[in-house]
């Protein structure tokens, strides 16, 4: 049986930027991480390919790229957990044994839960730049609409990134006006929530943006079938079924932990992995840590999340290791770039609570109002900070306390 003092479930985002900032603070630390993908996604990229500011390839990197230094790389699918034995299990079948376990294995996109939109998805103007491939998609159909109907939907708490399905509406909104044929496209934001956005501060704003491209606001509705080739979406409400037509429909999917984390002993009711919401450690297994998108912590699920996590959880993992109580806090900050127009962000940042964390003053970005320098820090500088900063352990405006 392999063993390793430190054993990570996940290679994305959270994963690698954990495994850097535990090497950066004690190097030659043996860690291991399990991650079956060869490749690597900046998935906060998505949003700008479909809205045409980047190529698609911008947002990918080989696995091996990212891979800090040092760590061993186990190829293979996590498949359960035996925590009272310190170990883990592989499809395989093989087990691993650890010191201290950390999750950080993501979420689910449950594509398949809405009957119908596997089979249509990069077709018939059904789309979503929830996936690499189809974001390009999504771009095409907003240059080549004419006229007729759009519809996005958001799907029921958690998902990654609540404000992605927005941000998707906004862009295409403002590319048909760009290029003059707003005034006859219908577009309508189909979420099964009851608010535009979670954070109250941020919702005038938006709403200017609403009110400006026209459109209709569509609350307590949830996509559940669709007909591609007769392009027709239905939505369940509280007043039954409703069928729409549309011409474009951007898709958010139902979202969910990963199988192999609800089913096992790690999970809460929610089944994702059970942490305590500031320290990130397992409620009941004390040499357990979980962070990003995978953990129960009630946080915006977004990459902003995991930078902020990622060196509050190496410095508690060490302290674990050590002996010692974890100290490091974890304020539940999260980001969203809210891409209201080409050229223009509402940069919302907040953590728990709906708190407002704005990371710089009033006088240099105003979160709550559109803004042309968030753009120029999501469109620039943010890509940067996730390659060269945020994977490699050098934690910007991260202030962990060790």
């Amino acid at each position: 049986m392999a063993s390793h003092d430190i054993l990570i479930i996940g290679g994305g985002a959270a994963g690698i930027a954990t495994a850097a900032s535990l090497l950066q603070r004690r190097a030659g630390l043996d860690i291991a991480i399990v991650e079956p993908s060869e490749d690597h996604y900046y998935q906060p990229g998505w949003t700008m390919v479909g809205g045409g500011i980047f190529n698609k390839e911008d947002t990918h990197r080989r696995e091996a790229d990212v891979m800090p230094a040092g760590v061993t790389w186990i190829k293979a699918r996590c498949a359960s957990f035996q925590p009272d034995a310190h170990q883990v299990t592989l499809e395989d079948g093989s087990t691993v044994s650890y010191k201290l376990l950390i999750v950080a294995a993501g979420l689910t996109l449950d594509w398949g839960r809405i009957d119908g939109l596997e089979a249509t998805l990069g077709q018939n103007g059904v789309t979503s730049n929830y996936r690499y491939d189809l974001a390009p998609y999504t771009w095409e159909l907003v240059n080549r609409l004419e006229r007729g109907t759009a519809l996005f939907t958001q799907p029921p708490m958690p998902i990654k990134c609540a404000g992605a399905p927005q941000k998707a509406m906004y862009l295409s909104c403002s590319r048909f006006e760009q290029r003059g044929v707003l005034k006859d496209m219908k577009v309508e934001f189909h979420n099964a929530g009851p608010v535009l956005f979670g954070v109250e501060a941020y919702v005038p704003a938006l709403m200017e943006y609403v009110e400006r491209y026209g459109i209709g606001l569509k609350f307590g509705s949830t996509l559940v079938a669709v007909d591609g080739p007769a392009q027709k979406a239905t939505f369940k409400t509280e007043a039954g079924e409703v069928v729409r037509d549309f011409d474009m429909l951007h898709v958010t999917p139902f979202q969910k932990a990963p199988d192999f984390i609800a089913q096992s002993p790690l999970a809460a009711e929610s089944g994702y992995v059970e942490v305590d919401d500031a320290t990130l450690r397992h409620k009941r297994y004390l040499d357990i840590f979980a962070l990003g998108d995978c953990g129960s912590m009630p946080n915006a699920k977004t990459a902003a999340a995991a930078r902020k996590q990622a060196p509050i959880a190496a410095v508690n993992a060490l302290a674990v290791l050590d002996g010692k109580e974890p100290s490091a806090k974890y304020d539940g900050y999260g980001s969203c770039p809210l891409t209201v127009e080409h050229g223009k962000i509402v940069l919302a940042e907040f953590g728990y609570g709906g708190k407002l964390l704005p990371t710089f003053p009033s006088w240099l970005i105003e979160g709550t109002k559109p803004s042309s320098l968030s753009w120029k820090l999501k469109a620039d500088v943010l890509p940067w900070v996730y390659w060269n900063a945020m994977l490699k352990g050098r934690e910007w405006l991260v202030h962990p306390g060790a």
